[in-house]
């Protein structure tokens, strides 16, 4: 039987779950994992508080029911298991996760899989800015993994991004792979500006068709069709992700950059 938690509601200020992953409360009773200490705001307090607790971890599986816009960290840290989220999530999901899979049937917040270093994280609705983003001071961000976020997304997606895929199913905002040092990024709606900037290696691809606002330290290199992408647009539509007929075997114009960081980069624009 799956483990629910299901939210009861509370105030205005933020409730916090990073410990609250199957991997740490399996084997626990529910009289245990309500007793599992989180935090509202500074306050230190009990899961029992804000959530009611049924069902159990026999199946490593979690569910997180109600309006959760106000709880951050849902899934960080994650070792193995699975957690869904029915409805929308705040910050910080799946940040630092190493394993498992995490389904929200909405949207989230901002830093989804900051600092990921591997696992699935599955966002049906829109997902704020830094996707897969690395913390401030921080030298990497996420390491691993896979985010696939079927609508929007916002600002500085994969920023210092070493390592995963990600995929946006609609726009996406400015700076999308911001200091990036390798991975894939790839979005299939409309994109705002300066992408790329400072990108010593990975993959930017861009299917809408049209040409993204392009920096001048990027240059057009040709025009060819990527046996690799269409593998990992296929790998998408298997989990379910919407991967248009039209972007399977296109063809595509291949940009390399940044060349002040060496030119290793490389933007693909869909040109058919």
């Amino acid at each position: 039987m799956t483990l629910q938690l299901t939210w009861r509601g509370g105030g205005s200020v933020p409730v916090e779950v990073e410990d609250v992953t199957p991997d740490r409360l399996i084997g626990m009773t529910n009289d245990e994992i309500e007793q599992v200490e989180i935090f509202e705001g500074k306050r230190k307090t009990q899961l029992a508080e804000f959530f009611d607790v049924s069902g159990d971890l026999d199946d490593q599986q979690m569910v997180w029911q109600g309006d959760l816009g106000g709880v951050h960290w849902v899934g960080a840290k994650m070792v193995s298991g699975t957690m869904r989220v029915e409805g929308d999530v705040g910050r910080h999901l799946g940040s630092e996760m190493k394993g498992g899979a995490i389904h929200v049937t909405g949207n989230a917040s901002d830093w989804v899989g900051g600092e990921m270093k591997g696992g699935q994280i599955t966002v049906q609705g829109n997902a704020g800015h830094l996707v897969g983003a690395a913390y401030r001071g921080s030298a990497r961000g996420m390491t691993g993994g896979t985010i696939e976020i079927y609508g929007s997304a916002g600002n500085e997606i994969g920023h210092t991004m070493r390592r995963g895929l990600i995929a946006i199913g609609t726009k996406v905002g400015d700076l999308v792979g911001f200091n990036m040092l390798a991975g894939s990024i790839f979005m299939f709606g409309d994109s705002g500006i300066r992408h790329g900037a400072g990108m010593r290696r990975g993959t930017l691809a861009f299917f809408s068709g049209e040409l993204p606002s392009m920096l001048p330290t990027f240059r057009h290199a040709c025009r060819f069709r990527s046996p690799a992408i269409n593998l990992i647009t296929n790998q998408l539509a298997d989990n379910g992700f919407a991967v248009a007929e039209a972007h399977r075997g296109a063809m595509f114009d291949l940009y390399h950059g940044d060349m002040i960081e060496g030119g290793r980069g490389e933007i693909l624009v869909r040109s058919e």
